[in-house]
């Protein structure tokens, strides 16, 4: 097994000429490099080392030294690759985190940084009434330098064609440090007339084997210079460095041609009986000249229907059990001709042999519902739990229309003769069907019947003249495919387009030409001595996962959707660093290096896992947000607990765990335990022995605590008030509140009490510095309490109330531990629920409600925004926000300030104070309103205490 270790004398000297002569970042640490050494592909191969630019000075820099110290250089954007075109044993530059700027917009053409997303591009666009049309489904996260090396497409190249089609121009650096602009008008270089003169010579050639497919991507596009591309206007030389990734340039900045908004869309969404059905469809409903036409097929269903977050829109989105869906959409200015498309839509159904089977999407929230599912197609796919994972190897080949249903028919019988499930979804309007067989990439026979498949596969795509490159490019799992695909000859031209712009290998070596074997399993992130460490003992409880802890940690496919920046809570602390450290992903890597051993001995415990883990904030936002699941805070848990074992648990933490424990002794004397917060002195002392910023003030301790007798209130139905630790001693009135709230509503209330006397607690401070025995005594000491009832278990704060439901779980498998995790409500949950008669007055408000993170992971936020709308006069605003930054005793601490205020700063600040002065701010979390009051001056509420407002 390939064990990181520290970098070479070579790497080293590399690494300290790089820190001496560009402002930007290098990173040669084992773990850094690590977590670059995978894309979304199977494969992973480490890097020499990282650098991050912060100008393109820094970028020429680093080309400049690594090609004096030997070294190629790999550019690298999202790391979205599927391929592996974006790991190799280079130099990594990283453009993702500073290079992502538009440099300028006139008329339709924008000039852009590489390391720019394709959703933050055209957010900065929909001032101009312009947007950019290539649209993959990563396009959250996929950078524009990205998507021009892979010459990316999206659903909707059927309209508006691939990257090629779309860029004007590359400012490019070329391996020998020059720099050269390629676009219409090319001076007449040496390396301009040798392209030309190779384009002139195999012109023939080119026609004859370059297959007259949309979707063609594989290898160089060797027809922008034959004379024929120059005659029709497209002989744009930068449609050659378009899909070279990165081995001919690396791109400076990019010349994009815009597109004017369509602002209308409608959807219709095709049912179809079978699989072939849907194929043979295809041809005719591109007929009615749509947008794009997608299919969804039955794995991809049953699989969104077993995510929470997709759930309920794959359940509008059907009509029965259909087997197979295409989703046909139509983008236009007016409404009246969108919705008569999809009447042309439902008679073309008709005359296929299946009326009434279209369903009609014309709303924008289900629409835009519909385009996640869509989006997310790839990760829904790899949600399978253990070791076979849909795998991509032949996954974008393109076909004819008229021959599609027969290529799948054909294909799926290949599935059959070697034992495999294909799964299949993606763009049937231009014959380009992403297909993934499900294989076990650490089984040497899997890997066999994976190259055995494609060879097969690609027989079959030669045979109807297709493309075995539609979408995805080369990289290591196609390159080698490209001579027999397009004859040795065209090969060969390759190879020396690559010699004229890099003859001595420097830029991203052994992809397109010259490439190792595919199945080259030296080249696996799951290579033939793969194996976890059997020196790691989780604590917590893995069992759905049938490789345990590391299977959990596998899960992740790094796709990257944890880079998003839109709507949602994922991933909070990227947000605000940018850095593949502080990512989902990038702790996700780091933890399966350190639990297959890959990072040597006491990994797990290492302080390059506890660094990796640092601003992980336990929100929870991937835990329903990452289409595959990866649960970061509680695999976090398991690394806080390793440390602890081993270094022990720091005497601040200890303080913090230990808050239920001492908080009523606080209580009897508030004014001596708020001092603190009064005296400048003890701030500056407590930052400097306990870490707690002095610029922040702590939760105030309260004498008017609540006891748990104020909660019987006889009534009704009964329910269990959980009076958690936070609200108990800091906030009493929300649990007063909560208690008035019931009881008007007809319950019978009784608190949730322990049978020693003391206040029942869920163990969160324990988990977050690793005492997990600790916080498995309260919850035997919960469980015990609470078992013997079946009456709903209702709280106030999400992250106490939730880990009944959750860390219980996994902290005390068994049937009573589910039995209470299915009574746990958050108050404003249950109401929604329950839908009992309160009785609300007429209470005028506007109400901007910030969900907390666990709120919305558990799917409690929008009942609870229910429960808020029935309150006559009040209107309710949400928030869109991420993180609020405070998370638990982690926005308090010194070391956390930037990164916590980057957080609330994000967009959950800017939408606080842009309320208006009587507006009423709810936030359902302790730690959220903290951080609201501490950097707005504005205070917020409970939303239950809003209800109890608003009685009668």
């Amino acid at each position: 097994m390939n064990v990181l270790v520290k970098p070479t004398m070579a790497e080293s000297r590399l690494a300290q000429r790089l820190s001496a002569n560009i402002s930007g970042e290098v990173l040669f640490h084992p773990a850094d490099k690590g977590r670059y050494a995978t894309d979304a592909s199977i494969y992973q191969v480490t890097p020499v080392g990282v650098v991050v630019p912060k100008t393109i000075e820094d970028v020429q820099a680093a080309m400049s030294l690594a090609r004096e110290e030997g070294v190629s250089v790999l550019a690298r954007g999202g790391g979205t690759s599927q391929c592996g075109q974006t790991v190799n044993h280079s130099l990594v530059i990283d453009c993702s985190k500073y290079l992502r700027n538009v440099l300028e917009v006139e008329g339709d053409v924008a000039r852009v940084q590489p390391g720019i997303t394709l959703g933050a591009l055209n957010e900065a666009l929909k001032p101009h009434g312009k947007f950019y049309p290539v649209d993959p489904s990563t396009w959250q996260r996929c950078t524009i330098g990205g998507m021009a090396g892979n010459n990316s497409c999206g659903g909707k190249s059927i309209r508006y064609g691939l990257m090629a089609d779309n860029v004007l121009a590359i400012d490019a650096l070329l391996a020998d440090g020059s720099r050269h602009r390629f676009g219409e008008d090319e001076p007449n270089t040496d390396l301009v007339a040798r392209l030309r003169a190779l384009g002139e010579r195999e012109a023939a050639e080119i026609a004859e084997k370059f297959p007259e497919q949309l979707r063609r991507v594989g290898g160089y596009n060797l027809d922008a210079l034959t004379p024929a591309a120059r005659a029709a206007g497209r002989g744009n030389l930068s449609r050659l460095l378009v899909g070279s990734e990165g081995t001919l340039a690396f791109s400076a900045a990019l010349d994009l041609k815009l597109w004017p908004i369509k602002p209308r869309k409608v959807v219709g969404i095709c049912q179809f009986p079978t699989f072939r059905r849907a194929m043979e469809a295809s041809r005719h409903l591109v007929t009615l000249d749509p947008e794009a036409v997608e299919l969804v097929d039955r794995t991809m269903i049953d699989l969104g229907r077993s995510i929470p977050i997709y759930r309920a829109t794959i359940d509008k989105m059907v009509i029965g059990e259909p087997d197979s869906l295409l989703i046909v959409e139509f983008h236009g200015h007016e409404d009246g001709p969108l919705l008569q498309a999809l009447d042309r839509l439902e008679e073309m159904m008709g005359d296929l042999g299946l009326p009434g089977q279209v369903v009609r999407a014309v709303d924008a929230p289900f629409q835009a519902a519909i385009a996640e599912v869509r989006e997310a197609g790839l990760n829904i796919m790899m949600s399978m739990k253990g070791d076979g994972k849909p795998v991509s190897f032949i996954e974008d080949c393109a076909v004819g229309l008229d021959d599609l249903a027969d290529y799948t028919e054909r294909l799926t019988g290949v599935f059959d003769e070697y034992g495999v499930k294909g799964t299949w979804y993606a763009h049937a309007s231009v014959g380009c069907l992403h297909v993934r067989p499900v294989l076990n990439m650490k089984d040497g026979g899997d890997v066999r019947k994976m190259r055995e498949i494609a060879e097969r596969c690609f027989e079959l795509v030669r045979e109807y003249k297709g493309s075995h490159s539609g979408e995805h490019g080369d990289g290591i799992v196609r390159s080698e495919f490209n001579e027999p695909m397009f004859g040795p000859r065209i090969a060969r031209a390759f190879e020396a387009v690559k010699d004229a712009f890099d003859p001595n290998e420097l830029l991203n070596p052994n992809r397109v030409v010259r490439p190792p074997r595919m199945d080259d399993r030296s080249l696996f992130r799951y290579a033939p001595d793969y194996a976890p460490d059997p020196a790691v003992k989780p604590v917590l409880d893995w069992s759905e996962h049938p490789n345990g802890f590391l299977g959990a940690v596998e899960m992740c496919n790094n796709n990257g959707t944890c880079r998003k920046f839109d709507a949602g809570v994922m991933c909070p602390s990227y947000r605000a660093t940018r850095e593949e450290q502080h990512l989902t992903r990038g702790r996700a890597n780091t933890l399966r290096l350190a639990l297959s051993g890959q990072l040597g001995e006491d990994a797990l415990s290492s302080d390059a896992l506890a660094e990796a883990m640092s601003l992980c904030v336990s929100c929870k936002g991937c835990k329903r947000e990452c289409p595959t699941g990866v649960d970061m805070a509680r695999m976090k848990i398991e690394v806080q607990h390793a440390r602890a074992r081993k270094h022990g648990v720091p005497f601040k933490d200890r303080i913090i765990a230990e808050l239920p424990r001492w908080a009523a002794a606080a209580s009897r004397a508030p004014g001596l335990a708020n001092l603190r917060n009064r005296s400048s002195l003890l701030r500056q002392l407590g930052e400097k022995w306990l870490g707690f910023s002095k610029d922040r003030a702590l939760p105030e301790f309260r004498s008017d605590v609540f006891r748990d007798e104020e909660a019987r209130r006889p009534g009704g139905r009964e329910v269990i008030l959980f009076a958690d630790t936070f609200n108990r001693y800091f906030e009493p009135e929300n649990l007063r509140a909560a208690v008035n709230v019931l009881g008007a509503a007809g319950y019978s209330v009784r608190p949730a009490e322990g049978a020693d006397g003391r206040p029942l607690c869920c163990g969160r401070t324990y988990l977050a510095a690793g005492m997990v025995e600790k916080a498995k005594e309260e919850a035997r000491r919960t469980l015990a309490a609470l078992a013997n009832s079946d009456a709903p278990v209702v709280g106030l704060e999400p992250s106490c109330l939730t880990t009944l439901r959750d860390e219980f779980l996994a902290l005390l498998p068994g049937e009573e531990t589910q039995r209470l995790a299915a009574r746990a409500k958050l108050f404003g949950e249950f109401l929604a629920a329950e839908k009992p008669a309160l009785p609300f007055k007429e209470t005028p408000a506007t109400v901007h409600v910030h969900g907390h993170c666990h709120q919305k992971a558990f799917g409690a936020f929008d009942p609870s925004l229910s429960v808020l709308k029935t309150i006559p006069g009040v209107t309710v605003k949400p928030i869109t926000s991420s993180c609020c930054g405070m998370a638990g005793s982690f926005g308090y601490m010194a070391a956390n300030q930037e990164a916590s205020k980057a957080m609330a700063e994000a967009s959950l600040m800017p939408a606080v104070r842009a309320a208006g002065a009587d507006d009423i701010i709810v936030a359902d979390g302790t730690s959220c309103r903290h951080q609201i009051d501490g950097l707005s001056g504005r205070g917020a509420c409970h939303s239950v205490r809003l209800m109890e407002r608003a009685l009668k």
